[in-house]
């Protein structure tokens, strides 16, 4: 692989992410670049990219959780909107081969279906990028939305096990078996000795590796490799050909098309009862076409179903719709504070249990995360003061032993605008702690705390002197240093223990 491809495909993707764009789009640019200056595709190229393609199904697969597949929020919208935005790309298709557009004249309506699929997809890429710059990962609309990325992903992978057009060998059964051989090494090229795809081999493997305690780290340890190689994948999409009017004038017809997607996702989101601003992020974050959907057209167009004009086509298509969607997302609170009222006449009465205003109840002091140090202060502030303390703990696995102890505790997580949003902060709490453990995190839930109208009193801990003076500037009435008390705390212990002697 010569140097000057490697230079330039890193150089575009820097360009991108400088203005805030996945740096997909920028090698996408590259390729086109390259192929302007009369690079052509390789073997080895080709090579490559496949293996970034098996790689991200690998940690797919690492990351896929069966239990939030099984969820009817999850499966029961992705299904239909898969369904509805299918029907609704077929329909668009077939209307510009009705009007003439010459890329589109060679469609049947099988081959409409078949890019109808790929185009219902939206970008998991994008969208994981979104939701980390907004540190809203553990909010409501973007589990939802990773969950409807990942089954759409499963779908995807369901067409790449039976794209090679023949039916596996009876030998291809011993994969029911795999739960039970999990101690031994199977790699994804045994699926292919079998008649199957090496790529449902690697997310079939991921999966069964998914439970094992070191998967998280060996998903992320992959992440960056995986992209690395993915690189190549978008590439050669760029070397199989420039844009033409007849490509642009198709990707044109698609993006108009966008907006009738993000309509039905907001659509099925507000059947599934939820709340007019989960609705509207979720759909805003899956407002894109996805990469997913090049790689079932570059499979389509290698088995020779489809021209590789259709590759450049559908590229053009997903870069603009990344184009679009990155300032929407970026002015989704916005968006949602101009129009939400006009959609909550769609807000179901009867709302999603999840997305349901958060009471506090009789409580008058709230304890933000009941860590270590928020359960310690918990039965302090109870000796003192009775039941009237209430803590509030983002991780559900917690909440069944807190309870068991005894403790008033719902889950929430302070951290994420979603639960601000639903709080019902009543009058009577005059006193909040904030015992979460990053600073950030507890300068964010006094800033919403301020936004409500809180006039109590407020106390935090902090684990760095340094950060002090920013609490003090915020007006908390009452500043905990971890460390330093903790010597302090021991050092009374010692002297409580040792006195009698």
């Amino acid at each position: 692989m010569e140097p000057i491809l490697i230079a330039v495909a890193f150089g575009c993707g820097m360009v991108v992410n400088l203005i805030g764009l996945p740096p997909l789009l920028g090698f996408l640019a590259a390729g086109f670049i390259l192929n302007g200056m009369g690079y052509e595709n390789n073997p080895a190229l080709s090579e490559v990219a496949d293996l970034g393609v098996t790689l991200l199904l690998f940690t797919i697969g690492l990351k896929l959780n069966i239990k939030t597949l099984m969820r009817r929020d999850v499966w029961g919208t992705t299904s239909l909107h898969l369904l509805l935005s299918t029907l609704l790309f077929t329909v668009v298709l077939l209307v510009c081969k009705g009007l003439g557009l010459v890329l589109a004249l060679s469609l049947d309506w099988k081959l409409a279906l078949l890019l109808g699929f790929a185009l219902s997809f939206s970008s998991t890429v994008f969208a994981v990028k979104v939701l980390e710059d907004r540190s809203d990962m553990n909010a409501l609309y973007a589990r939802i939305a990773i969950g409807v990325l990942v089954m759409q992903d499963v779908f995807a992978v369901a067409f790449l096990a039976f794209s090679s057009g023949k039916w596996p060998s009876i030998w291809a059964l011993w994969v029911l078996g795999l739960p039970l051989l999990r101690p031994l090494v199977v790699g994804a090229a045994g699926f292919e000795v079998v008649g199957l795809k090496p790529d449902l081999g690697a997310l079939i493997i991921g999966m069964l590796l998914a439970s094992h305690p070191a998967a998280a780290g060996l998903a992320k340890a992959l992440f960056n490799l995986k992209d690395l190689f993915l690189v190549c994948f978008f590439l050669t999409i760029g070397l199989n050909g420039l844009p033409t009017h007849d490509t642009m004038l198709l990707a044109l017809a698609l993006v108009l098309a966008l907006p009738l997607k993000s309509v039905l996702y907001y659509l099925v989101y507000s059947g599934a009862h939820l709340r007019v601003r989960t609705a509207l992020l979720s759909t805003l974050a899956l407002t894109n076409f996805s990469e997913f959907g090049l790689i079932v057209a570059a499979i389509a167009a290698k088995a020779g179903w489809l021209s590789h004009e259709w590759l450049v086509a559908v590229s053009l298509a997903l870069a603009a719709s990344f184009m679009i969607s990155a300032p929407l997302n970026a002015q989704s609170e916005r968006i949602y504070h101009r129009i939400g009222h006009w959609l909550r006449g769609l807000q179901a009465s009867n709302l999603h249990p999840e997305d349901r205003p958060i009471e506090l109840g009789d409580a008058e002091v709230i304890i933000l995360g009941m860590g270590r140090i928020g359960q310690g202060a918990y039965f302090e502030l109870e000796n003192k003061y009775g039941n009237v303390i209430l803590g509030v703990e983002n991780d559900s696995e917690k909440l069944p032993t807190l309870r068991a102890q005894g403790m008033n505790v719902i889950e929430g997580d302070a951290t994420d605008t979603d639960f601000w949003d639903k709080v019902l902060l009543s009058n009577q709490v005059n006193l909040v702690l904030l015992a979460m453990p990053h600073h950030s995190g507890n300068l964010y839930a006094i800033e919403k705390l301020r936004s409500h109208g809180f006039n109590g009193k407020i106390a935090a801990i902090v684990r760095f002197e340094d950060d002090i003076a920013s609490l003090q500037e915020q007006g908390v009435d009452a500043v905990f240093n971890v460390y330093n008390e903790a010597g302090s705390g021991f050092a009374r212990h010692v002297i409580r223990r040792l006195q009698p002697l």
